[in-house]
């Protein structure tokens, strides 16, 4: 960890902050990817939408056996069921999950030719798929614009004055224009690794931060 030289200007708009965040970060976190485990954008599909409220690292416990089940989208569409939620029962929400993984399969097969749609309206129209969720497979899967809005890149957006915004598609909104287009999918992750291990919701710990200088919530 670099700690920023008490002499760099400060950036005093929310885009100046956001550009400064993503240049310092990505010094930071130079190597940082999507943790979900995954070989396609079908793979990548199903592990976000089973990762609602749980951790990847519990989703990923769990894939393996998912597509080994079900490696294609023909294969989940046709799951039983009650065998689909004993999958992916420890994931939380087995019931509800399982029922979009089954719509979504479907919709893959019957409207989409069991490919995976990069336009943001055909995703987000598949069952248990909405813009975060469409947001990561389109900027990790599919290398296209997408800027997931999580726990953790509302969080610090708001903490680092990118935005006052809590609703997530209003926070991506006023992220996007500050954020180059090829840029936009790996800030989210940035955000997300720099909110898992310095900046967390509770007891942010504001003196080993590469951003402490220009963030207005420093405690520092």
């Amino acid at each position: 960890m670099r700690l920023p030289s008490p002499f760099v200007g400060r950036p005093r708009s929310p885009k100046g902050r956001a550009a400064e965040t993503n240049r310092r970060l990505t010094e930071e976190y130079p190597d940082a990817e999507c943790e979900l485990d995954h070989k396609n954008p079908f793979q990548l599909l199903a592990a976000t939408i089973l990762s609602a409220q749980c951790t990847d690292k519990r989703v990923n416990m769990v894939t393996p056996s998912l597509f080994a089940a079900y490696p294609e989208p023909k294969d989940l569409a046709g799951a039983v069921p009650h065998e689909l939620e004993e999958i992916v029962r420890s994931t939380g929400f087995y019931a509800s999950k399982a029922r979009s993984l089954l719509g979504m399969a479907q919709r893959l097969v019957e409207v989409y030719d069991s490919e995976v749609p990069g336009a943001m309206a055909d995703l987000t129209s598949l069952p248990g798929v909405g813009r975060k969720t469409a947001n990561v497979v389109r900027s990790v899967a599919l290398d296209l614009p997408g800027l997931p809005v999580d726990t953790h890149v509302g969080r610090l957006s708001r903490r680092l004055g990118m935005t006052v915004e809590t609703d997530p598609v209003k926070v991506e909104m006023e992220l996007n224009p500050m954020v180059a287009s090829t840029e936009r999918g790996r800030f989210s992750l940035r955000l997300i690794l720099h909110g898992r291990r310095v900046c967390p919701s509770r007891r942010p710990r504001c003196g080993e931060c590469v951003l402490q200088d220009f963030c207005p919530s420093s405690e520092v």
